[in-house]
């Protein structure tokens, strides 16, 4: 997820609160949880778009569908350890929840609620970006802090 921190910490977007007040943002993705905690969480939200993200290793309709619970159907993007398309992906997960669910507009409310899927090619593709763009450092920087987070490390001990 530093591939997409990185990705999107170069992007920005324009609003405001009325038209006279528009001004430009930068996109920033929070961590806000710890991944593969288990903890029942989303793993990322990005502002000030407000963007939730889900990284999973798994291609399962349950696992789908209890996030986009989660969020009560509010668009989410998963991030999937897997290197089939997102438009495999998206097959893969609408087959299962056809064979599951047998509605149609049930199946239909769930798929519209996931926004994108970015997959380990996509991974792969922003961290080339960012390595031809010379900012390989970012990246590694906030793998450090990640990790320093994820093992309770602390500089002062």
């Amino acid at each position: 997820m530093s591939n997409l921190k990185a990705k999107y910490g170069k992007e920005t977007i324009w609003i405001g609160a009325s038209r006279d007040s528009v001004a430009e943002e930068t996109l920033i993705l929070y961590k806000t949880g710890r991944t593969n905690a288990n903890d029942g969480g989303i793993d990322f939200v990005m502002q000030p778009l407000g963007r939730f993200f889900q990284v999973t290793e798994t291609v399962d309709v349950s696992k789908f569908f209890l996030d986009i619970d989660k969020v009560q159907r509010f668009p989410i993007t998963f991030v999937v350890k897997s290197t089939e398309s997102e438009d495999q992906i998206l097959a893969i997960i609408r087959a299962q929840a056809e064979a599951k669910y047998k509605i149609e507009a049930v199946v239909d409310a769930y798929m519209e609620a996931v926004e994108e899927v970015i997959n380990v090619v996509d991974l792969i593709n922003y961290f080339n970006d960012i390595v031809d763009s010379g900012r390989l450092s970012e990246v590694m920087e906030e793998i450090m802090l990640q990790s320093k987070v994820e093992f309770n490390y602390n500089d002062e001990e």
